[in-house]
């Protein structure tokens, strides 16, 4: 055997007809050192046959290569394709496909569930049993809501001020005044066909602007409040109201004007009454505002 054979001898190339050869001479050999009366028959070979697949061929020819020269390097069996797993119907998964275990709801997801299914008597009363925020620690009342509980416009504004902690009811003192005022404009009185809530059922101390994680524990009585009451238009009113109603950073100004939704019924949004009565200029926008209000409120659509 040359170098070149030897070296893919070594490497585990070697051709096949080269690994054949060296077997005959290694079997001739074999039988010259060999006693005749010792010498076993010599098993006639069947010539291969020439449509014998490639494979089935190799096959002996590897092994006996390996019994009568085990210095030979053999070719690493192939690696056997991984497995597919096949779903079953019906079959339990398995690897990956199984099917996760259920992981526990938080905290907030169900009591946020829980206030969904009260009916008014048990949602004003775990409002004013409600701890869940620090704003519980200062508060004189709780401020529910008032109105008409089946009430075609439902106002929502933002927090309670002094007046309504002290007095438990949204929307008084000089801003609740100009909201009564706004209403009357347009037709409407408070606790007729008209529902008072906030987005804050306790004052913030200092009437400052609410937390997130204070709208956050509250959102869910809003949310129960608007299925209860089913309201033809929400008029929502001040920055804190409607973004937290319409999920939005934007600014009043850029939302006024327009038709939006929460929960599927037609919001309406305009300037808080405390803040037209530091800026009086802006209440020509807010009695378009109105006007909106009331044509969406009779089933007339907005124009654009």
């Amino acid at each position: 055997m040359g170098r070149r054979e030897n070296l893919l001898h070594e490497m585990g190339f070697t051709p096949l007809w080269v690994e054949r050869t060296r077997l005959a001479a290694l079997q001739e050999q074999a039988a010259l050192e060999t006693p005749a009366d010792n010498a076993a028959p010599t098993a006639p070979v069947a010539p291969a046959p020439t449509v014998t697949p490639i494979r089935e061929h190799i096959a002996p020819l590897v092994a006996a290569v390996a019994e009568h020269a085990p210095a030979v390097a053999q070719t690493p069996a192939a690696r056997p394709a991984p497995s597919i797993p096949i779903a079953i119907p019906g079959a339990a998964p398995t690897g990956r496909e199984r099917t996760p275990a259920p992981v526990e709801a938080p905290a907030e997801d169900a009591r946020s569930l829980e206030i969904g299914q009260m009916d008014w008597a048990a949602l004003q009363q775990s409002v004013a049993a409600c701890t869940a925020c620090g704003l519980c620690q200062g508060r004189t009342n709780t401020v529910y809501g008032v109105g008409n509980p089946n009430a075609d416009i439902m106002v929502i504004g933002e927090a309670p001020g002094q007046q309504e902690d002290l007095q438990g009811e949204p929307f008084v003192g000089a801003a609740g005044q100009l909201l009564d005022n706004m209403l009357n404009a347009i037709g409407e009185k408070r606790g007729e066909r008209v529902y008072i809530a906030n987005v804050l059922k306790c004052r913030p101390p200092g009437n400052r602007n609410p937390q997130p994680d204070e709208v956050a524990q509250c959102s869910p009585y809003l949310r129960r409040q608007v299925a209860l009451v089913q309201p033809r238009v929400i008029f929502a009113v001040g920055r804190f109201a409607i973004q937290t109603l319409l999920q939005t950073d934007a600014p009043v100004s850029a939302l006024r004007g327009k038709l939006h939704h929460y929960q599927g019924v037609p919001v309406v949004v305009s300037y808080h009454p405390a803040y037209l009565l530091r800026n009086l200029p802006d209440k020509a926008k807010a009695w378009r505002d109105l006007l909106l209000l009331k044509s969406v409120e009779n089933g007339i659509p907005p124009k654009g």
